[in-house]
């Protein structure tokens, strides 16, 4: 790029002070991060016919085929470096949202090998830029204008000087029939934004200055992005066809006496048609001896006349722009770098293939195991899980209704009260005759002998997706306030037979029955709420170890029909629990249903005698042997009621707390939370090495949208990735 004359007019102001950082920066752009974060760069933008062109043909040394025009079809990165080598590299950078087809085709093309760019052969070069960015028509016919694909030149020899800009398409207002259209304005107004955007972007705006400078839309657009123009540099170029009388206003500008900007103005004179075919170095005498003896071109000052003088200012821009940037260049590909390797992880293993879904299902299962057992042993401390989410503290849940459950059944489980056997008690036992007058009770159904009052048997409203399987059935009432006694002499009356100072063997069973008639409800509804507390853990842990809904549910919905099942087992348990403690033949072999009894035989006796005690200081309360046989008789009546009271007292306490413990521990425990066959087992990694290939492509198998986005943020990242790798 550079010749002796060149060399001779600027002397030492051509080397780059700091050409590692320049080195660096055009790395960063030849592995796209560019398309992440925004890179110190010259960016060369202006009008049509602004002469554009020109200025980057006289700037580079590079003779662009000006009769195709090919060249502002495209994005151009220029890039020289000085190297004991001579060489000139050619590629493309594929738009970075265009198809893996097209971005293929554009990374596998490239030119190398070659010491220098002739015209012939440059325009062969454009040739095949233009078919492979797509900008010759195809086999039907069909063909782009402009392409968002960006040709990277790299030129490096012992004679180059470190220098790197972007040339970008000229915008423009009208279209032309047959060659663009509106979408094809459009698609380069937006290009030439986006650059000029980068507020790392150092903007050449090229303007004619033989032109008004308020018609050019280059100018406004340079004004709408840098309104304080700190990164823009004018240049305005043929002022050979300016016309009489109109130079004052161009040396103004240059002059920085009107529409200023901090970078100011730089003016060049474009080679004509005649001078085209001639050397670089006659061409840029042409243009220096223009500015030396052409008024009022000679009044300006040296440093802002001329392409000699312009490269140099560059080369002064460019070095401290990077220099500048460069920093917070590095810190921002760290914080991207870090976001993109957060959003791939937020995507979870890659699963493409059968047997990554097996692996990313079998991790999912696995920490699901993990956390369910946490759960189960009440280790909510190790993890922030259970904080966040108190559903899964499932172990706490169950031992509370459980305790929740066994007290209800304590204190309301019974249909009547039994009868208080010390002195407090709440009703005093009678004779049988004492009820003739009252025996309406016996009459009354046992609906009709309830309380307006009720007991809830659910405490967890139900899970949606467990409608269809809960037990059916409503609230209990309280226990009946009418006499236990009334109740048995019915009963008795009602199921007597010839047996005389006995009870008929059935009819403990029967008493029994009726009861512990509310178990039915409490036990059903306990279980029920187990069961919805299991579900709800099932799902809402699903939620955490698995963020992908897709994913989500379709393991719910491969679980689900095990769920129920298991379900239903534990609920079914409770109904086999019930049939043998109310529709079975009362029994048990614990010694303290005798305790029991014994117990309410003395408490009895001691009652009776309590009125006949005496007082002996010796001996404390006595009862004189006489009185004691003097007590007074039952009937045969009231002592079988009375029997049967205390066998039904005695024999209800022990059944209640076995009932208690066994939906407790088999029911709930067992075959619903810390059994080995309950619904946390289901989702096992032995669960996932049986689902077949169509399972796990629809489970956990990657959509089109997510493996386009996996794709682009694997790309990201590698990019990056290359990116922090240069600056280190």
């Amino acid at each position: 790029m550079t010749d002796p004359t060149v060399t001779e007019a600027s002397g030492s102001h051509f080397s780059l002070t700091s050409p590692d950082l320049l080195e660096k920066i055009d790395k960063l752009f030849a592995c796209n991060v560019g398309a992440y974060v925004d890179l110190p760069q010259l960016v060369v933008v202006g009008d049509q016919s602004s002469g554009k062109s020109s200025v980057l043909e006289a700037l580079t040394n590079l003779p662009f085929p000006r009769e195709s025009s090919l060249c502002t079809r495209f994005a151009t990165h220029i890039t020289f470096r000085r190297t004991q080598e001579t060489g000139v590299k050619v590629s493309i950078n594929p738009y970075r949202f265009a198809s893996e087809e097209h971005r293929s085709t554009c990374r596998a093309w490239t030119v190398n090998g070659l010491r220098s760019l002739d015209a012939v052969t440059f325009a062969d070069i454009m040739t095949q830029v233009d078919a492979v960015m797509g900008l010759s028509p195809d086999e039907s016919g069909v063909k782009s204008t402009f392409s968002k694909d960006v040709l990277r030149l790299e030129i490096s020899g012992p004679q180059e000087d470190h220098l790197s800009v972007i040339d970008v398409p000229g915008i423009f207002a009208r279209t032309t029939a047959g060659v663009t259209t509106k979408a094809d304005m459009e698609m380069v107004h937006d290009m030439v934004h986006e650059y000029m955007n980068n507020s790392r972007s150092v903007m050449l705006t090229v303007v004619p200055a033989n032109v008004d400078i308020a018609t050019q839309g280059i100018l406004e657009k340079a004004e709408e992005i840098d309104p304080d123009g700190i990164r823009t540099l004018g240049v305005l170029t043929k002022p050979d066809l300016v016309d009489d009388g109109a130079e004052t206003n161009v040396v103004e500008l240059v002059q920085g006496k009107k529409h200023q900007l901090k970078l100011g103005w730089h003016i060049l004179r474009n080679a004509g048609q005649v001078d085209l075919g001639k050397p670089i170095a006659e061409r840029r005498g042409i243009e220096r001896t223009f500015f030396e003896k052409t008024q009022p071109w000679n009044m300006l000052e040296k440093e802002k006349v001329g392409i000699e003088a312009f490269r140099v200012r560059l080369q002064e821009i460019l070095t401290d722009h990077i220099r500048r940037e460069f920093p917070k260049v590095k810190g921002e590909i760290n914080k991207r770098l870090k976001t993109c390797q957060q959003n791939l992880k937020d995507l979870g293993s890659k699963r493409q293939t059968t047997a990554e879904q097996i692996q990313y299902l079998m991790g999912i299962a696995m920490e699901f195991q993990k956390l369910s057992t946490e759960a189960l042993l009440s280790n909510y401390g190790r993890t922030d899980v259970f904080d966040a989410n108190p559903t899964l503290r499932l172990a706490t849940a169950v031992v509370n209704r459980s305790d929740q459950m066994s007290e209800t059944i304590a204190k309301k489980g019974h249909a009547f009260r039994f009868e208080s056997s010390d002195s407090h008690g709440e009703e005093e036992w009678k004779s049988e005759g004492d009820f003739v007058q009252n025996f309406k009770f016996a009459e009354m159904d046992l609906e009709d002998r309830q309380s307006e009052s009720t007991i809830k048997t659910r405490q967890v409203p139900n899970h949606p997706d467990l409608e269809d399987v809960m037990p059916g059935g409503l609230n209990v009432p309280e226990t009946s306030r009418e006499s236990t006694q009334a109740w048995l002499i019915e009963v008795y009356r009602d199921t007597r037979g010839f047996e005389i100072g006995t009870l008929n063997s059935s009819l403990l069973a029967v008493i029994m029955e009726r009861q512990a008639v509310k178990w039915r409800s409490l036990a059903l509804g306990y279980i029920a709420d187990i069961v919805t507390m299991v579900h709800t853990f099932v799902v809402d842990l699903l939620h955490v170890v698995c963020p992908i809904e897709r994913t989500r549910i379709g393991i719910m919905s491969l679980l689900t029909d095990g769920l129920v099942d298991k379900y239903k087992l534990a609920i079914s348990h409770v109904e086999f629990l019930l049939e043998v403690e109310l529709d079975g033949t009362p029994a048990t072999l614990n010694h303290y249903f005798n305790d029991n009894l014994e117990k309410c035989r003395q408490r009895r006796m001691h009652i009776d005698m309590q009125s006949r005690t005496l007082s002996d200081c010796k001996h404390g309360e006595v009862v004189k042997l006489d009185d004691i046989i003097r007590n007074h008789p039952m009937s045969n009546v009231d002592h079988a009621i009375q029997d049967l009271h205390d066998i039904l007292q005695s024999y209800y306490k022990v059944a209640r707390k076995r009932f208690v413990d066994s939906i407790r521990m088999q029911a709930a425990d067992h075959f619903l939370t810390t059994g080995p066959q309950t619904p946390l087992k289901l989702f096992l990694p032995a669960f996932v090495a049986e689902m077949t290939p169509t399972q796990l492509e629809e489970v956990a198998g990657e959509d089109l949208t997510l493996k386009r986005r996996r794709i682009q943020l694997e790309k990201e990242n590698l990019d990056l990735e290359d990116g922090k790798n240069i600056l280190r």
